[in-house]
């Protein structure tokens, strides 16, 4: 009987093992189209033998368990390449948009706007005195502002879109985690290693994890079970087993990296905005604020410490470490040094060479530790080209970021770089030009933080304070009945000698101020004009009986205070004509008051100047281009070059990793997809096992009714 009885049991085993290898054969099949689904296969597993005569004898089978079937290997490797694939994929959709700006095939784009802004000083240089000739210039010049501020206005429209995008993606990308971290502690109570595997959170894990890396890079440590860990590729944890970590979207800030034997107690405060992160590296030891001598000094770079911010010549720019009253302007910031918590108030200890400060004039990225520690990690390429390997270097989240700061925010540069050189170069010329009437008052255009601080220095608050030379500023004045120079020309230079400390007749940008500009002509000229401060601006209105012009300026002066100019603003965001000139073409300058204090009808000096300046090379500094010399029209050229020749490296790079990661993929499904054919000739076979096991209980009923009649 036991052995009839073994029979039995070996037939409902094999019996078991069938059906579960059909069952499961039907789950692949019926899952042939889920995506993420691993195909599963039955590990079956011979029972123990039993010794006996005539030997031993096997006692059957039995399902061990389910597996699937999946490489750890090729998955890592797919979402290496899949979070370059998005990388690129996200940069390069969102540069197709900015292209489209950049479009000149048209002939109605910017740099038409520009040829039809010379061509028109041309024209005006052939008729001073037409006023069809100055109303077509004003027409004219509105259309390429308009084209230049629209063009920035699209440009910051993008990056607000993308922002966007970004908090999106962080979004998502926390609530992945989350669900991978729950997934770990669910996998970590199911799993019971060789009988009991929990296939479906396995692959809701890896296909999660696929997600993830689409939004960031990642890095799998798998040390079984829940026992996973996913990093960032810089090393920031994101999940740690049933542990998850957070991702946070923050505003501008600053951050101290002090010196192990720094004592500052202070912290950088800004004011403005920017594309890119400012890091301020302390050169040399000295006092926490200082207005004088004795401050310390630091040097500024915008891409994380790779290069550093140099003027004209090359050479590394330093800027002294001042209070909130001294604020320096770099670029596009405002820069000062206060105590922690109150930025108005000086910091007490001393900086220490090395000292590093890290300013974000805006949105950011940031991995959280806990409540009180988290680490930026903005996606960040240097101007060499170079990822931060601190920082997150792929999926969309890197594209997005990309694309806001590292091409759009350099687009805009370039922009304000183009609409900034051009400003000054008119106004240069223009500002010391005449037109068809002298002034009864004239306005200036460009403020200061402080009246008293000197125009050139760095915390002026002067839009082209670096532009300023020292040299003199002539005036001339008419009696404003008969047109009749009423100074002389030997009185028209801007004396600067009563100005403490006295001696110096010339303008010096290092050492006088708004208040001493103010001061000097009133001096000089008071009997014709009275020059006052208003709104930090200069004001200059002619005395009862007279009328004043601009002349020979080889300081700077005008152009840098707004007078007598032709545009306002000083980047492409702000670009417009001066009021004056936009409210009376007659004060458009086409001439120039000459050696003898005439302004001649039909001089055409300052317009044929202006229309030169189409052909003449300009130096223009960027921080990510460093200097170029070339003409305006050339330096836009190059400007839509660069967007050509980033959307086109974009999509070649996204090409690369599509192919590489296509081909990971289809690797991945060999092994793990499921095969409608192979599963169908697995099902005919574990059918026909279950038939073939069916029939052993059937033989075994049959031996047992034959033992049992033995007894009857």
């Amino acid at each position: 009987m036991s052995g009839v009885n073994a029979l039995f049991n070996l037939g409902s085993g094999a019996l078991f093992a069938s059906q579960s290898s059909i069952q499961v054969t039907g789950d692949n099949i019926a899952n042939v189209n889920t995506v993420g689904y691993s195909r599963r296969n039955v590990r079956l597993e011979e029972n123990q033998s039993i010794n006996g005569m005539p030997g031993q004898i096997g006692t059957g089978v039995r399902a061990a368990e389910v597996y699937r079937n999946f490489d750890q290997f090729i998955e890592n490797s797919y979402n290496d390449k899949a979070t370059e694939r998005e990388r690129w994929d996200s940069l390069y959709n969102n540069l197709r948009s900015v292209e489209s700006l950049f479009n000149e095939s048209s002939g109605y784009g910017i740099n038409s706007n520009l040829t039809t802004f010379f061509n028109d000083w041309q024209d005006l240089s052939q008729r001073p005195n037409n006023a069809a000739s100055r109303q077509q210039l004003l027409d004219d010049s509105r259309n390429m502002i308009s084209s230049i501020t629209g063009m920035q206005d699209n440009l910051d429209r993008y990056q607000q879109q993308v922002e966007d995008y970004i908090r999106q993606d962080v979004g998502v990308a926390n609530d992945l985690i989350t669900r991978i971290a729950d997934l770990n502690g669910r996998i970590n109570v199911e799993q019971i290693d060789g009988q009991n595997n929990p296939n479906a959170l396995y692959d809701e894990r890896a296909r999660l994890i696929r997600e993830l890396s689409e939004k960031m890079d990642t890095k799998t440590i798998d040390n079984g079970k829940g026992d996973m860990t996913i990093l960032t590729k810089a090393g920031q944890t994101l999940v740690d087993g049933d542990r998850g970590f957070s991702l946070s979207y923050d505003g501008p800030g600053s951050q101290n990296n002090l010196t192990p034997e720094s004592n500052f107690d202070g912290k950088a405060y800004f004011d403005g905005e920017s594309a890119f992160e400012y890091t301020l590296d302390v050169v040399n030891d000295g006092m926490g604020v200082a207005s004088g001598a004795g401050a310390a000094s630091f040097r500024v770079s915008l891409d994380g410490g790779t290069t550093w911010l140099k003027d004209a010549d090359g050479n590394t720019r330093t800027f002294a470490a001042r209070g909130e009253d001294n604020a320096i302007q770099v670029d596009d910031l405002k820069i000062w040094f206060g105590e922690t918590g109150d930025e108005s108030t000086s910091p007490v200890n001393n900086f220490s060479k090395g000292d590093r400060f890290t300013i974000v004039p805006k949105s950011a990225l940031y991995w959280v530790q806990n409540t009180s520690t988290k680490e930026n990690i903005t996606p960040q390429t240097s101007f060499t080209g170079q990822d931060d390997p601190r920082r997150l270097s792929g999926g969309t989240l890197t594209g997005l970021f990309s694309f806001r700061d590292q091409h759009v925010g350099e687009y805009k540069a370039r922009m304000d770089a183009l609409a900034n050189e051009m400003i000054w170069q008119t106004n240069r010329i223009h500002s010391q030009g005449s037109g068809l009437k002298a002034h009864n008052s004239m306005a200036g255009t460009y403020s200061v933080t402080t009246d008293d601080t000197a125009l050139g220095s760095g915390s002026s608050g002067l839009a082209f304070a670096d532009k300023l030379e020292s040299g003199n500023s002539m005036m001339y004045f008419y009696d404003s009945v008969t047109g009749d120079l009423a100074s002389g020309a030997s009185f028209g230079t801007i004396n600067f000698s009563s100005i403490v400390p006295p001696g110096v007749e010339n303008f010096d940008p290092d050492q006088h101020s708004m208040n001493d500009v103010v001061t000097a002509i009133n001096d000089s000229f008071g009997t014709y004009v009275n020059a006052s401060v208003s709104n930090h601006k200069i004001q200059i209105d002619a005395n009862d009986g007279y009328e004043f012009q601009m002349g020979t300026d080889t300081s700077g002066l005008f152009a840098g205070l707004g007078l007598n100019t032709f545009f306002a603003g000083h980047g492409a965001a702000n670009l417009s004509l001066n009021p004056s000139v936009n409210g009376d073409a007659g004060y458009i300058n086409a001439g120039h008051v000459n050696g003898a204090g005439e302004a001649n009808t039909g001089d055409n000096t300052s317009a044929l100047s202006i229309k030169e300046m189409a052909q003449a090379n300009v130096t223009i500094t960027t921080p990510f281009d460093g200097t170029t010399t070339q003409t305006l029209v050339e330096y836009y050229d190059s400007t839509v070059a660069a967007v050509g020749s980033d959307t086109g490296t974009a999509k070649f790079n996204f090409n690369f990793q599509q192919t590489l990661a296509t081909d990971l993929d289809q690797r991945q499904q060999e092994i793990s997809g499921v095969n409608i054919d192979e599963e169908m000739s697995n099902l005919i076979k574990f059918q026909h096992s279950y038939t073939a096991a069916a029939k052993l209980i059937t033989t075994a009923d049959q031996m047992l009714q034959t033992i049992l009649g033995l007894k009857n």
